[in-house]
C-alpha cells in the first residue's frame, strides 16, 4: 500500500519547517521506501508498518506542537510492490510520448 500524508502543526506560528522536519525523519528512519514533496510525504509498505510510521510521525510534531492535523489517502493494492516508483513512471511514459505534453 501507498500512503500519502501531510502532517501540520498548529498554534505555533507561521514557520512549520522544523516541526514536520520531525515527521520526516521518522518516515526517512523507518528504512521504507518514501518520497516528500511540498505537500505530502508518501511511503510504501505493508498496512500495519505504515500506518505505524504515520502514528509515529504524528506523535513526533504533536511533542512539540499543541495541536495537530493529518491528512491522509491511502492506496491499497495487495500484491502491488514498488508502486511508489512505478505509478510515477508510467505517467512520465505517457507525457514523453507524441503529444503528452512532455519530452519527446
Amino acid at each position: 500500500m501507498i500512503v500519502a500524508f501531510s502532517v501540520t502543526p498548529l498554534g505555533v506560528g507561521e514557520d512549520v519547517g522544523e516541526y514536520v522536519a520531525d515527521a520526516g525523519r521518522v518516515v526517512r528512519e523507518s528504512g521504507l521506501p518514501n518520497r516528500t514533496d511540498a505537500m505530502f510525504t508518501s511511503v510504501e509498505g505493508e498496512w500495519d508498518e505504515v500506518m505505524d510510521v504515520v502514528r509515529r510521525a504524528v506523535a513526533a510534531v504533536e511533542a512539540r506542537a499543541p495541536r495537530v492535523s493529518l491528512v491522509l489517502k491511502a492506496d491499497i493494492r495487495p500484491g502491488v510492490s514498488d508502486g511508489l516508483t512505478s505509478k510515477v513512471d508510467t505517467v512520465e511514459r505517457h507525457l514523453a510520448a507524441p503529444g503528452g505534453d512532455g519530452p519527446a
